[in-house]
């Protein structure tokens, strides 16, 4: 048999550093499982995506990526240039952007300026 060792004391563990406490931390009867939160992102979603500011901004996004699609001849045989397409859609992608940001830096102007009136 192997030799055992009976009277050994069990070495020390070192403390670990106290964690630091979470501000406001709901109870755990308060929190929401990982399928509530995503029901919770789903409905925030939805009613995001009913907003009329969002809506609008679709709309001009989607108008701008036709518009660049239909200034190149874009069509889906192709117009025998090697990437006309890819090019096609990259320039889309670009002006929905561009066309999106520009109705957004509106939007904030227009909130801004209604605001400075409101204080005066």
């Amino acid at each position: 048999m192997a030799d055992v060792k009976l009277a050994e004391k069990p070495k020390k563990k070192k403390k670990k550093a106290a964690k630091p406490a979470k501000l406001a931390a709901a109870p755990k009867s308060e929190k929401k499982s990982k399928k509530g939160k995503s029901k919770d992102g789903f409905d925030t979603l939805k009613k995001l995506a009913d907003h009329p500011l969002v809506a609008d901004l679709l709309a001009v996004g989607a108008m701008a990526a036709v518009a660049a699609i239909a200034e190149q001849g874009f069509s889906g045989k192709g117009n025998g240039k090697t990437g006309g397409s890819s090019r096609a859609v990259k320039d889309a992608g670009k002006a929905a952007a561009a066309a999106i940001g520009k109705r957004l830096i509106t939007e904030f102007e227009e909130v801004k300026k209604a605001s400075k009136t409101a204080k005066s």
